[in-house]
């Protein structure tokens, strides 16, 4: 008798929590691969139903019980950061593979109970770090990493430490060690905090042979995305995830091409497939290397709230 694989019927795949992220980046995706059975949920009626009949998805749901009672073999967790350790935490105990924005939660204990609930159900786990994806950051992972600089500014947007680390620096965090030549063997944090609330932030790792230098200006007056990676008499320019760089002797320009998705170029369209080939492949994924970008937030936090308190 032929053993039924996950590649031989429709995966059923929920799509959870239909905010911007969900209806401008990982639906148009979703909604053009093949082979899938997307059931959505929100608890918003009006939104629930706008986005189904746009799609024409008849699998609409407003709580998690009827959208597992449906039937579930994977899901992409969108919701509010503060609900992700309960959503998450039924699906794995429900034997669902889970995929989910960063950052799992705004602790690394949350963080870590997922990850250890992932390992002990057997079921798959993976963190939206999209960036390891984008064409342009993983062109940089291919040339010589003696020094990195990467910058992620915004505007007018001081926050409060926690928030201000692990819903936006978090991407920093782990693209510095994504890109990182070595083993890292020495942090630093500098900062400001004024009025309780985080300014501006520079994580240095630093290892044999390298330094990594991650920075975020809440008040830089612009919101921009630059990184450079330099060595062996060569240079490696990405801006904004959409033009690259190469200084290898006369700079050379390229800019992201008229046709290509904008989440093909911010690395998501490939992780969305990474996720769902190893779904049907068999393949179970860790999210144990997610873990360890949490845990350095979490020491930035500490840094943090230690100087300032």
């Amino acid at each position: 008798m032929a053993v039924e694989t996950r590649q031989d019927h429709l995966l059923r795949v929920g799509v959870i929590g239909l905010g911007d992220i969900a209806e401008k980046a990982y639906l148009p995706v979703l909604t053009a691969e093949p082979g899938l059975d997307l059931r959505l949920m929100t608890r918003n009626r009006a939104t629930l139903d706008r986005i189904g009949d746009q799609y024409r998805l008849a699998q609409r749901h407003t709580t998690l019980d009827s959208l597992l009672e449906a039937g579930l073999d994977a899901a992409f967790v969108h919701a509010a950061t503060s609900a992700h350790v309960d959503i998450v935490g039924t699906l794995l105990g429900a034997g669902v593979d889970v995929y989910v924005d960063k950052p799992l939660d705004y602790t690394v204990e949350g963080s870590r109970k997922l990850v250890e609930l992932a390992e002990s159900t057997g079921r798959s786990l993976m963190v939206g770090f999209n960036r390891r994806r984008a064409p342009g950051y993983a062109q940089a992972a291919e040339r010589p990493r003696d020094l990195i600089l990467l910058q992620k500014n915004r505007e007018a947007l001081a926050e409060l430490p926690r928030t201000f680390i692990f819903d936006d620096f978090v991407h920093v965090v782990d693209t510095l060690r994504f890109l990182v030549p070595g083993a890292v063997e020495e942090r630093r944090a500098r900062f400001r905090v004024r009025d309780g609330l985080l300014e501006h932030l520079v994580l240095e790792l630093s290892g044999n042979g390298f330094t990594a230098l991650g920075v975020m200006n809440r008040l830089s007056g612009s919101t921009e995305e630059i990184l450079e990676v330099s060595g062996q008499n060569s240079k490696f320019q990405v801006h904004n995830l959409a033009e690259t760089v190469d200084h290898s002797g006369r700079p050379t320009l390229q800019r992201r091409g008229d046709w290509v998705p904008v989440a093909r170029q911010r690395g998501i369209e490939q992780v969305v497939r990474e996720f769902l080939d190893a779904l049907r492949e068999g393949r179970t994924l860790s999210a144990r290397d997610a873990l360890e970008t949490h845990e350095l937030c979490e020491w930035l936090v500490q840094q943090v709230e230690s100087a300032s308190g």
